[in-house]
């Protein structure tokens, strides 16, 4: 304590008085529950119109039963129902505004009321839809004729919705005496419409689950009312345990926080007598902080390494911390000692601890971080792992080092005991790169060995990943990342930049020029001779360019931090184990992978479902169908060209059509657009490739794909705009996607963000592509052998397709169906679904059907061109990249 006699606090944090007449806190807040509620609301609107969709039987039988029940009731008995809960239900929600306005608590009210007005907004949308542009078996599920004999009854009941919102919305649900004659006038308005034949029960379900979902969504927009406890609930809080405290101040810090923190709000309390007090409140929306976050890690890691559960309740959060905090002192640890808990109202508790003093360890500077302040951070560590208590959130803010330089460690709410290893190793693993973000890998490493020993610490390396580590730990190591790569392509810009300055510089000042001869001498218009490069001569400046840049990605390479670590600790322990431990469960790729093939699936099935495909089988043309099988083969031949032509080193010509087959097999496990690439790169690597070189000459393959896919899809729109008009006039869908074209790059040239973002890229492309390009030049027929093999991959697609569409009696032109190919291609690629699954079906289906082809012609054709292309190649696929991996060429 300073001399003055005041608390120590923080360097590096503010203090900020706590007023007992107003909280410091925002008015209001946007609670995590609330969007719970609403995408819960969305799924449950989804599984009603999925079931009045597909179970057509069973929900005319449950209709037929409801309303046959209801129409039994006797008729003197449905008209009072009827007119009670008309009046009611209208009434219930103005006597509850009244009161509401009474108590001053007229937000609630204005809340409930933009509710009511987006609710009845979203009803009348439903209605639209259901009527006009929904499936028939929905619209027969929400809506039957009128009993007055006048038009259907409406899919969504439009006054009830906004009755729901309202309700919802201004909190009358959750008051119990309310709630009770809430209830009672919504079932009785339920018999009401359902005896009187007015809707049907699929309708009624779905006007809840709008107003339900409407209302929690206006919430969670607008915010909710904070009701977190002021200043004067803290006072009033410490005194109910037994202490006098004459002021509190908040403690404000100003270094960074983790994203994932949920640590609550701090305050430094000062007693009439004794010593001051750190206080911390944690409160409901401040647990809630990174729910969803925390949700996702719990859904896709691996069970027994996930943290606590997503959102404990307060008692249980305080419960938590209480025995984390005793276990940890018990273990020898330093931890604040925690003198006192206590609830402030039913939303918040607050946990009393010895006042330290001190920073954390964010806020000092990188040299007062000492070996000796690390070895004891990591002798905390080790009391903790004594006792198999985990602490899980060791960075930055969690290390906290009075004025002497003791550590003592904080934030033990996310901690766990009697835990396994794996947690265990993840704690080194965790603190071992919080400190190589400050001191570097050998000062991090060389103090952990001292204190934990090499076994442990060598331990840890197959969890040192960053899966495995903090939300805002990994943060810094893409920022890193991201860094380095920017050094390392501008090495490799200044490196070409200057052998081409130097070259420059010797052709002007020649040491010694032989005299030229007639075969390289051109005469200039004033009648001077210029000497003009010889081939020889340009492939060697096309040799100095690659190795130029070659030499300068060789010095200017870094090793990621992580791995870096990893050698350090392998300098002590070269035996120990590096491969990582797979910890990922799920992965989003995967998720979104799984969601898109559900929607191909249902898209597959309900097109199979309303096409005869038998008869089209029957009566198929097989002499075209022939035909589509010759251009489906024919495009493994074109695709080898098309890589063997990039490439100026020597190919074995049946490997690479054999590595073209394989990447079908590839394509079913991978995106279009994914799959192939990295199975190309592997197989020029294995031929002998250097890795730069082989992702270059992939690169430039990919880029002349690019290149002339856009050409030929222009090419062949102008033709099919010209096909059936006189004058060769472009089609007006070419002549917009030129326009939309030419106005995305205006855009991107005038916004200085996109302009740095696609510039950053191209020169990145210029760094690597295109000094492969320049080699693939020097030889005319390799070139010809990549553009001509890409140009044909494109016509032996389209040519499959053309015979598929033949086959099933389908008559398009060829240009047509170039471009319904080259479109539909595109989709696939971009699709997240193995081979563009769905995406693809879909994308060509609805190309033909708008081009002029019958339903019952274009599904046959793109299923049986998408059987040729995609599914009976994958297990020729898998024959060649079996024996591809066992002869080691993949």
């Amino acid at each position: 304590m300073p001399a003055d006699g005041a608390p120590l606090e923080p360097a590096g944090a503010t203090r900020q008085a706590v007023s007992v007449d107003e909280p410091l806190l925002a008015a209001r807040v946007h609670r995590p529950a609330d969007l719970v509620r609403f995408f819960m609301g969305l799924l449950g609107i989804g599984v009603v119109l999925a079931i009045a969709g597909f179970a057509h039987a069973t929900t005319n039988g449950l209709e037929t039963d409801i309303t046959k029940g209801a129409m039994r009731a006797p008729d003197f008995f449905s008209s009072f129902t009827g007119t009670t809960a008309s009046v009611a239900v209208l009434i219930v929600p103005v006597a509850f505004a009244v009161e509401r306005l009474v108590r001053r608590d007229g937000l609630r009210i204005a809340d409930g009321v933009l509710a009511a007005v987006l609710a009845h907004g979203a009803a009348l949308a439903t209605d639209l839809w259901v009527t006009n542009a929904a499936p028939g078996s929905i619209r027969e599920a929400l809506s039957h004729g009128a009993p007055t004999g006048l038009g259907m009854t409406d899919p969504v009941q439009g006054y009830l919705a906004p009755v729901i919102a309202y309700v919802t919305a201004s909190g009358m649900a959750r008051r119990p005496r309310w709630r009770v004659a809430l209830w009672f006038v919504l079932l009785l308005d339920a018999f009401a419409v359902l005896a009187g034949g007015y809707t049907t029960p699929f309708s009624i379900a779905l006007t809840l689950l709008i107003g339900w979902a409407v209302a929690n969504g206006t919430i969670y927009a607008v915010g909710s009312p904070n009701v977190r406890p002021t200043g004067q609930n803290l006072l009033a809080g410490l005194r109910r345990v037994g202490f006098a405290p004459l002021t509190a101040r908040r403690v404000v810090e100003t270094g960074p926080e983790s994203a994932d923190s949920d640590r609550g709000r701090a305050y430094l309390v000062t007693l009439e007598d004794g010593p001051p007090l750190d206080v911390t409140v944690v409160d409901r929306e401040q647990q809630a902080h990174g729910f969803f976050y925390r949700a996702w890690r719990r859904m896709s890691l691996v069970g027994g390494i996930t943290q606590r559960r997503s959102l404990l309740s307060l008692r249980q959060a305080l419960e938590q911390e209480a025995l984390l905090a005793y276990a940890a002192i018990a273990a020898g640890a330093n931890a604040p000692k925690l003198i006192a808990t206590s609830e402030l109202g039913p939303d918040a508790v607050m946990l009393v601890y010895e006042h330290i003093g001190g920073r954390r360890l964010d806020a000092l500077d990188d040299d007062e971080i000492t070996d000796a302040l690390m070895r004891e951070a990591w002798k905390q560590v080790r009391a903790l792992q004594s006792r198999r208590i985990a602490h899980r959130r060791l960075v930055g803010e969690s290390l906290l080092v009075d004025r002497s330089g003791t550590v003592f460690l904080t934030d033990l709410r996310g901690g766990e005991i009697a835990t396994g290893d794996i947690l265990l190793r993840m704690d080194i693993a965790q603190l071992l790169t919080t400190m190589a973000l400050r001191v570097g890998p050998a000062r991090a490493v060389g103090a952990a060995l001292s204190v934990l020993g090499p076994d442990a610490v060598a331990a840890s390396l197959p969890l040192l990943q960053p899966i495995a580590l903090s939300r805002s730990t990994r943060g810094e190591l893409k920022m890193l990342n991201r860094a380095r790569a920017v050094r390392e392509r501008e090495a490799v810009l200044a490196a070409l930049a200057a052998d081409k300055e130097a070259r420059e510089r010797g052709r002007a000042h020649p040491a010694r020029e032989p005299a030229p001869s007639t075969a390289t001498v051109a005469a200039e218009p004033d009648g001077s001779a210029a000497k003009a490069p010889s081939k020889a001569e340009r492939k060697a400046e096309t040799k100095a360019e690659k190795r130029a840049m070659e030499d300068a990605l060789e010095e200017i390479r870094e090793e990621d931090l992580l791995s870096r670590i990893r050698q350090q600790v392998l300098l002590i322990r070269p035996q120990a184990p590096v491969e990582p431990v797979r910890l990922e469960r799920i992965k989003p790729r995967t998720l979104i992978t799984v969601i898109a093939g559900a929607f191909a699936a249902y898209f597959l099935l309900s097109q199979l479902s309303s096409v005869p495909i038998g008869h089209a089988i029957v009566h198929a043309d097989w002499k075209w169908a022939l035909v589509a099988v010759v251009g489906s083969a024919a495009s493994y031949v074109a695709a080898a060209g098309a890589l063997s032509g990039f490439v100026p080193e020597r190919l074995s010509w049946p490997r690479t059509v054999m590595a073209q087959v394989a990447g079908s097999f590839v394509k079913l496990v991978a995106p279009a657009a994914v799959g192939g690439v990295a199975l190309n790169t592997r197989y020029l690597q294995k031929a002998g490739v250097r890795p730069g070189l082989a992702v270059a000459s992939v690169g430039a393959s990919q880029l002349v794909g690019l290149g002339s896919h856009i050409v030929l899809l222009m090419a062949f729109g102008f033709i099919t705009g010209t096909e059936k008009t006189p004058s060769l006039s472009p089609s007006r869908t070419v002549m917009a996607g030129l326009l939309t074209a030419g106005v995305l790059v205006l855009v991107v040239t005038a916004v200085p963000a996109l302009r740095k973002f696609v510039s950053t890229r191209v020169r990145a492309l210029f760094a690597g592509v295109v000094p492969r390009m320049l080699d693939v030049l020097q030889r005319p027929a390799k070139l010809l052998t990549g553009i001509g093999g890409t140009l044909m991959v494109t016509v032996t697609f389209v040519l499959c397709l053309d015979g598929c569409v033949r086959a099933f009696d389908g008559n398009l032109s060829y240009a047509t169906i170039a471009v319904v190919y080259l479109a539909g291609n595109a989709l696939g690629s971009a699709a997240p679904t193995p081979g563009g699954v769905g995406a693809v079906e879909l994308a060509l289906t609805g190309g033909l059907i708008a081009a002029g082809l019958p339903k019952e012609v274009a599904t046959p054709a793109v299923l049986f061109f998408r059987l040729l292309t995609f599914w009976l190649p994958v297990l020729p696929g898998w024959l060649a990249f079996t024996h591809l991996s066992r002869k080691g060429e993949l």
